[in-house]
């Protein structure tokens, strides 16, 4: 008996190596809150060190994601994606090796551009090299449950890594798994043909980059410089007539970054704002609980990646479960019962600032990230899968996830500010954080109740017409 090409050696070796890539590449946003304040100890940078530390990587990450699938078109996934693993490594080393904050951040922003070329042409390089549909769905779940596992495993690794060597030894992980990933790659991607016809909206990209850095760097830097400094009013004009030019543009231009109209669908405006919001209060909560549990607790980085290890052990089980879960349930019962986890949990955590048990607000920590999941992701997906074409499934995907990486920028970003350092401890007013987040949690909740009504079945549009004419009778 011979097997099925898509399960051949050159499929593994695919799966493999886009598995290795997609782990490091969220592996990189869960692992690295754990070392901040031995990172900053270390190398400086002042009060701002730690939110550009986490966001440098998410924002470079989500202003690229939507050119990081155009790109591929234009000069070939095989070409991008092994690019893509090349500067993550490269990037990787820096960071291992930076001298100071500003060398570090600028790496990180480095790997967030490699990830952007990564993550959008993952899935689409699993969709055209394996063809047999239940062996292409065993892989994207794979792929899916991949990022899962690495967010779960970052913190307690972190922590492990920084405890029996130091901050470094977080990059230094990255080398050999990146090496395993390119050479896999290399060695499965076909050469495709490029697709000579498609263009880059360059300048819809530079406008989308400019508005997302001048809103963060006004939040990260607003604190500290004043809100009436020249230089923060200065980034908040140039992020809003950036935003206005964007959209001008985007309604001008033939080869727009999202096709028109498809933000105007519910199902798709209701997956990114859902994404957004998710992420807004788990990197919210990441940033700074890692400041309360380290600086004004005292603890180490092992025992405050243990502290996270309920929250982040549920988000990797319940992104193995997530798709399964959404088959039985439905995906709006779905959303609405992790956007209530996430809620609940994210008021729970308010307990924190009355030296609650550890046991209240680790369950708190855990109802997060089984929501997280349940939430987003690929049950967002499966909400947007019957109401977007399928020649546009791929930039709805890539538009999800661009809002999902913003929701962890502006997550940070907004918590620093929420709850920001005093004389005496590391962090204040941590319920502010936990209660803005938990009011996301309840928008994004409401949101989904209204537009994700369920839809009759055929039988149920066939006879409602005949009982609305029995009785008019």
């Amino acid at each position: 008996m011979t097997s099925h090409p898509d399960t051949g050696p050159r499929s593994t070796l695919l799966l493999l190596g886009i598995c290795a890539m997609t782990f490091v590449v969220y592996l990189d946003t869960s692992i690295t809150p754990v070392a901040l304040p031995d990172i900053v100890g270390d190398v400086g940078g002042g009060g701002t060190a730690a939110p550009w530390i986490l966001d440098a990587y998410t924002l470079a990450f989500a202003c690229l994601l939507l050119a990081g699938g155009v790109l591929g078109d234009r000069l070939g996934a095989r070409r991008v994606m092994l690019a893509g693993a090349l500067v993550f490594t490269i990037a990787s080393i820096v960071c291992a090796v930076a001298p100071s904050i500003a060398v570090l951040v600028a790496a990180r922003a480095l790997q967030g551009v490699a990830a952007a070329a990564l993550v959008p042409l993952s899935v689409a390089a699993l969709s055209t090299h394996i063809r047999h549909p239940r062996a292409r769905a065993r892989a994207i779940g794979l792929w899916g449950g991949t990022a899962g596992v690495a967010l779960a495993v970052g913190p307690l690794l972190g922590g492990v890594l920084v405890t029996a060597t130091s901050w470094r030894a977080l990059f230094w992980i990255n080398i050999p798994i990146c090496l395993v990933g390119f050479w896999c790659l290399r060695a499965s991607l076909r050469r495709d043909r490029v697709a000579s016809g498609q263009r880059m909206d360059l300048p819809g990209q530079l406008l989308f980059i400019a508005a997302g850095c001048g809103a963060t760097l006004a939040l990260i830097e607003g604190p500290h410089r004043g809100w009436s400094s020249p230089f923060i009013l200065g980034c908040v004009g140039a992020a809003v007539i950036a935003i206005a030019a964007f959209t001008l543009w985007e309604n001008r231009t033939a080869t727009p970054l999202l096709p028109r109209g498809l933000l105007r669908i519910p199902e798709v405006a209701v997956a990114c704002s859902v994404n957004f919001l998710g992420l807004f209060g788990l990197y919210g909560v990441l940033f700074v609980l890692t400041l309360y549990f380290q600086r004004d607790l005292g603890l180490s980085p092992l025992h405050t990646g243990l502290r996270f290890l309920p929250l982040f052990g549920m988000l990797g089980i319940a992104s193995l479960t997530a798709a399964s879960v959404a088959r039985r349930l439905g995906t709006r019962p779905t959303m609405l019962t992790g956007l209530a986890l996430i809620g609940t949990g994210l008021v729970g955590l308010v307990t924190i600032e009355l030296s609650a048990p550890p046991a209240v607000y680790l369950g708190a920590l855990g109802l997060l990230g089984a929501g997280i999941p349940l939430s987003g992701g690929v049950v967002a997906i499966a909400a947007m899968a019957n109401a977007v074409p399928e020649t546009t499934m791929g930039a709805a995907s890539g538009a999800m996830n661009t809002f999902r990486q913003f929701g962890a920028v502006f997550g940070v970003a907004v918590a620093a500010l929420l709850s920001p350092p005093s004389p005496t401890t590391a962090v204040t007013h941590l319920s502010a954080t936990f209660l803005v987040a938990a009011t996301g949690a309840a928008l994004g909740a409401v949101l989904t109740a209204v537009t994700l009504r369920p839809k009759p079945t055929a039988a149920q549009a066939k006879a409602e017409p005949e009982s609305i004419h029995s009785a008019t009778r």
